[in-house]
């Protein structure tokens, strides 16, 4: 079936198909990207529009179609407008996944103004360094961010502020989200050039202070493509190798749960953007509940389930599981985490008419490098599939060496995806994308059929269930607090959520503090997902090489999670 992939591949990208690539030059570098590919988000946006009457949007009890969607979009972008955001300007998204959340993102987007999409567990400290950072000119959020952002106001005086499903008590310095809605429907006419920013999504730096990453509509476009054609490529190649003539993508409607936050790639980007290109169903969660999604799946039919791994399996984990009808699912996986390989089996046992899949990617390629799925997934599970057709992918040595097939090193993609760089960060950006290159941090090696297996994560960080959770970060939390003389963060394994935060303390002479003050502490400073679960309290100093380094490997390998606090 590898040949007939290949082949399937070949058919789907040559010269005249929907997925035909090209070349672009950008920055002076050249890169792959779609020949097809519409310009910008606005594009996709407008021509959503087609999809008239169809149900878009579902929440609770709630139900938005394309149509409604789209003259709330264009109210939304005309008071934005009225407000004085122009093209290029940034407005911040601050709320759960409610439906305003996508409305807002496409109104912004097809304005020709950038996206901010802020992490909702931010504590106020995060949030301020966001809002600093960005410099947005609105932040639209919803109460609990409301909340956390006044205190924070008198920083902001001249920020202007949305609030979308505050009850009562909305304060005099926030305009209500039916303010926006009800104005004038008028899209304002603007041409967004594929190498505009459409949006800046934070992920954690190794130095402790986030990095905003500047998604260009170009690398959002190409992300969408290449979802679509992962959907496509693989069942093709099946059909063939069973000598079946291939059919046309398609066929049945995409109804997707977005079950992960919408300010990070998953969810937003291969998630919500592709189903809104095919004119599929959302459907939104207040949180995530295994027990309600199954009650979603089993009420609106759902096609689709893409989370992180620990949530696919806490679905079929549930007491539910076996009185809800799960039988709509075609496909259950997602990425932000390593879908472990018994995963990949129990799900095509347990669900029997889905099948597996898997994306791996990052923020910082707008989405999927690699996707994976059915029979190729199941015959390859410690696999994460090829690189889409927009990415050149090596695995090179520290010294950028292009490394032989099946050799460890790190992996490096090129193509249009890629983002622009990091917002206010050249080091950074400089550091990281050399000639167009995009340095993962991720070790894997390669086969002969360009299936990518990763090894290990050459960034210092925990991947908790989906989370990017940089050590230094949480370092810097952990020594904020006077009793800590020295510590280490590291990953955990976990069942549910892949990793666990934990971390290594040694206190200063005389100092004392127990495990859930110096927890307590740390929540001041960063969202409680980063927060260690697991805390040893070292009496001697830690552990160092001959450099000085702590030896956080051995640490890690030692400690016992029975002595953890």
């Amino acid at each position: 079936m590898y040949a007939e992939l290949k082949q399937a591949w070949q058919e789907l990208t040559s010269p005249g198909q929907l997925f035909e690539v090209t070349t672009a030059e950008v920055g002076g570098v050249p890169i792959r990207t779609y020949a097809h590919a519409p310009p910008s988000l606005r594009e996709i946006w407008l021509g959503a529009a087609g999809h008239g009457d169809k149900e878009y949007l579902v929440y609770n009890d709630e139900r938005l179609s394309y149509a409604e969607a789209q003259a709330i979009t264009g109210s939304i972008a005309h008071w934005l407008s009225e407000a004085g955001v122009s093209q290029g300007d940034r407005v911040a998204i601050a709320m759960r996944n409610y439906p305003e959340w996508m409305l807002a993102y496409w109104a912004v987007t097809a304005m020709g103004a950038v996206v901010v999409g802020m992490n909702a567990w931010w504590v106020p400290q995060e949030m301020h360094y966001g809002l600093e950072d960005s410099a947005p000119k609105v932040l639209i959020a919803d109460q609990e961010r409301l909340q956390r952002f006044a205190e924070l106001r008198g920083d902001f005086p001249d920020l202007t502020v949305v609030g979308v499903r505050v009850p009562h008590d909305l304060p005099d310095w926030a305009t209500d989200w039916a303010e926006l809605v009800n104005s004038e429907s008028k899209m304002p006419e603007v041409t967004v050039a594929p190498d505009d920013d459409a949006c800046i999504f934070y992920t954690s730096g190794t130095t402790g202070r986030p990095k905003g990453a500047q998604l260009t509509h170009r690398g959002c476009v190409n992300n969408i493509f290449n979802v679509a054609f992962a959907n496509a490529v693989q069942p093709r190649a099946l059909a063939l190798a069973r000598g079946d003539e291939p059919g046309e993508p398609g066929g049945t409607e995409i109804r997707a749960l977005v079950a992960t936050p919408l300010f990070h790639v998953t969810a937003n980007n291969c998630v919500a953007q592709v189903v809104t290109l095919v004119g599929g169903r959302l459907v939104h969660m207040y949180k995530w509940d295994p027990a309600e999604a199954l009650r979603l799946i089993e009420r609106e039919k759902l096609t689709t389930f893409n989370a992180v791994p620990m949530m696919a399996r806490e679905i079929m984990m549930h007491p539910d599981f076996k009185t809800r009808d799960t039988s709509s699912l075609k496909t259950v996986g997602g990425g932000g985490a390593a879908m472990q390989p018994d995963l990949v089996g129990k799900v095509s046992e347990t669900m029997k008419t889905a099948r597996p899949n898997t994306g791996y990617g990052m923020t910082e390629t707008c989405g999927i490098i690699t996707a994976v799925s059915m029979e190729f997934f199941m015959d390859r599970p410690t696999s994460v599939g090829p690189a889409m057709p927009t990415f050149e992918a090596r695995i090179v040595d520290p010294a950028g060496k292009e490394l032989p097939l099946g050799d460890i090193g790190e992996l490096v993609v090129r193509g249009a995806p890629v983002i622009k760089g990091y917002l206010n960060r050249p080091e950074a950006t400089a550091e990281t994308i050399v000639d167009g290159w995009l340095h993962t941090g991720d070790v894997a090696y390669m086969d002969e059929d360009g299936f990518i297996y990763l090894v290990d994560r050459a960034k210092d960080m925990v991947l908790r269930g989906g989370e990017n959770v940089y050590c230094a970060e949480v370092e810097n939390a952990l020594f904020h607090h006077d009793a800590v003389a020295e510590c280490v963060v590291f990953a955990v394994p976990d069942d549910r959520l892949g990793e666990e935060v934990g971390a290594a303390v040694h206190l200063k002479p005389g100092a004392s503090v127990d495990a859930e003050a110096l927890r307590t502490h740390c929540r001041e400073h960063i969202a409680a997902f980063k927060v260690p679960r697991y805390l040893w309290f070292l009496d001697d100093p830690l552990p160092r090489n001959a450099n000085g380094k702590f030896l956080k490997r051995e640490l890690r390998d030692t400690l016992k999670v029975e002595d953890a606090a």
